[in-house]
């Protein structure tokens, strides 16, 4: 891989990220030395992708231990506790950001030892990272099952390796099917107001050889009605139980346009990323951002002074709209509530048999 979205230099108690604000134009990166950076790294979208946001914010809480290595236990538990905070407001649509918290918080939430406390957290953040290495090949696999040999993508934002710690989850379908042999071009749309198809998954696609245009987001059914389009993909931030999906804006209309065209529809998701506490999509808070971004691109203006704007970054996607949603351990297809239930069933069975 030509680039590397976050890595965690352990020398210097670094977290350095790709700054996704400024690609395509510039490949830059950033060198974050507290919890805090990390959170508005998380907030302005410098790092963005459900998985990428969830392996940042366990390097944060890391961060925020070894701040405190020498101080009493009870010191060290109240600055987790204050990281914790500040990490979980940083966004509240993508459950893997809390996921990860979660998992870090185990670790640490009845500590006794703040010595060892570190080196816990140190192996704890290492093992989400890899988890997500691992996840995202095995959802690549899957899908694979059901390609075609010559295959015509639709994908919606970016959800690649600048979205997670390697492969990608939808896009790194794409991008799997291109190494493995099938004859795959892709659509991407540009994913308004900002611009992630265009901006990030046409800069992997290139960087990794992958045939593809970037179209309008208002393109997306005539392209299904005339292109033959085999599959639509996209990733996601939350699933809820019963298999309603919130994912970047304009992923409803892309399920729509799908299901007038008979395009099947289908979802990437890590286990993590479905919230089996949350029994469906009305009962996910979705994020409302800053109406510049809808009124300027790249600090340009594009609507009159003072034009009020209204900017949801994510929607809802009902589950009668879902052909399937592609996990690690297979592909749950509807009902979606007893299908996500016997994928997590799975899950769980899976790691009695690793303890």
């Amino acid at each position: 891989m030509a680039f590397r979205a976050i890595e965690w230099l352990d020398d210097s108690d670094t977290l350095q990220l790709i700054d996704q604000k400024v690609l395509p134009q510039q490949v830059r990166y950033l060198e974050l030395n507290t919890t805090a950076e990390i959170a508005r790294a998380i907030h302005d979208m410098t790092v963005r992708g459900a998985p990428a946001i969830g392996v940042a914010a366990a390097f944060g809480i890391l961060q925020a231990a070894r701040s405190f290595a020498d101080a009493p236990a009870e010191e060290m538990q109240s600055a987790l506790q204050q990281a914790d905070a500040v990490l979980r407001a940083s966004r509240p649509t993508a459950v893997n950001l809390f996921w990860a918290l979660d998992r870090m918080k185990a670790v640490w939430a009845d500590a006794t030892d703040p010595a060892n406390l570190p080196a816990a957290l140190h192996r704890e953040a290492l093992a989400i990272e890899e988890d997500d290495i691992a996840v995202n090949r095995a959802i690549s696999a899957e899908a694979l099952k059901i390609l075609p040999q010559k295959v015509t993508f639709f994908h919606h934002c970016n959800t690649g390796s600048l979205a997670t710690v390697d492969l990608g989850t939808a896009l790194g379908i794409i991008r799997s099917a291109h190494e493995a042999g099938h004859e795959v071009f892709a659509y991407l749309d540009e994913t308004r107001p900002r611009l992630q198809g265009a901006k990030l998954s046409s800069f992997e696609l290139l960087e990794f050889g992958v045939p593809h245009a970037i179209v309008v987001d208002g393109a997306s059914a005539h392209i299904m009605r005339t292109q033959d389009v085999d599959i639509a993909v996209v990733g996601c931030d939350r699933v809820a139980a019963n298999g309603d999906v919130a994912n970047k804006i304009g992923t409803y209309n892309l399920a729509l346009a799908a299901a007038d065209n008979d395009v099947p529809f289908y979802v990437a998701a890590p286990m993590s990323t479905i919230d089996f506490a949350t029994p469906d999509g009305d009962a996910i808070e979705i994020e409302e951002r800053d109406s510049a971004e809808v009124t300027e691109i790249n600090g340009h203006a594009i609507a009159p002074p003072d034009a009020p704007a209204f900017n949801p970054a994510f929607d809802v996607t009902p589950n009668r709209l879902i052909a399937g949603i592609i996990t690690e351990y297979g592909i749950a297809r509807p009902p979606f509530t007893d299908s996500l239930a016997a994928m997590r069933t799975a899950q769980q069975n899976a790691l009695k048999e690793d303890v």
